[in-house]
């Protein structure tokens, strides 16, 4: 997992990297003294997983786990204090983990981050393009590919309708694109995914799919346009 400490005291960051250091399928990449610069480097360059302090200077961890939305990547809160622990929890992180770390203490929240990636990775299989199969509450589903009409990010989740219903799944709009055949579907908005056989019409900047409004960004407009070959 390729892995960033973000802790204002240097003292902390470098004891998180010794613990790291020993523990085979972390990779450290990257260490930030505050959030903001953590924030910046993560729009550069996406990890897998972020130990992250609440208490710094200027932007704090709650806030920068907040302003991250779909992008945010598995996140492990070391404190030094509990009060928090609620509220970290309602931002669905992975562990919150009370300083000083010990090195049990450590392995258990690394068990925990290992265990959400791969539960992300296995919520999305292509299977010869036809279908895919989704984590639906407790139950994994099959989903034909021709019944998805389009998808559209809500916070942690992501929903995919189909003309009976949508089922919400904990993901990301990117990892959604990046297991969707590009033949079939297209990003024409940061929040929504069509299926190019779906669009009944487009008009007043908006796509109309099965009868429902979905916006198209400028940004998308074009790649829509050729993608649709529109005369």
């Amino acid at each position: 997992m390729n892995t960033l400490i973000v802790d204002d005291n240097k003292i902390a960051r470098t004891t998180m990297k010794q613990l790291a250091s020993q523990v085979k399928d972390i990779v450290v990449v990257g260490e930030c003294p505050n959030a903001m610069a953590a924030y910046n480097l993560l729009q550069e360059q996406p990890v897998d997983l972020v130990f992250l302090d609440i208490e710094m200077p200027g932007m704090t961890g709650l806030e920068l786990t907040k302003n991250l939305g779909n992008k945010k990547p598995i996140i492990i809160f070391t404190t030094s204090k509990k009060e928090y622990a609620a509220e970290a929890f309602d931002l669905n992180v992975a562990d919150y983990i009370v300083k000083p770390v010990t090195p049990a203490r450590f392995i258990q929240a690394v068990d925990k981050a290992r265990e959400v990636l791969q539960s992300n990775t296995e919520e999305f299989k292509l299977n010869d393009e036809e279908f895919i199969f989704i984590r639906d509450s407790n139950i994994v589903r099959r989903l034909k590919l021709e019944d998805i009409l389009f998808a559209e990010a809500m916070g942690d989740y992501v929903k995919l309708y189909t003309p009976q219903k949508f089922y919400a799944i904990h993901t990301t709009l990117k990892a959604v694109e990046e297991r969707l055949p590009a033949s079939k579907f297209i990003r024409v908005h940061r929040s929504y995914i069509v299926a190019l056989t779906k669009i009944d019409t487009i008009q007043d900047g908006a796509l109309v799919v099965n009868g429902k409004p979905v916006p198209v960004a400028d940004a998308y407009r074009a790649a829509l346009n050729k993608k649709m070959n529109i005369l």
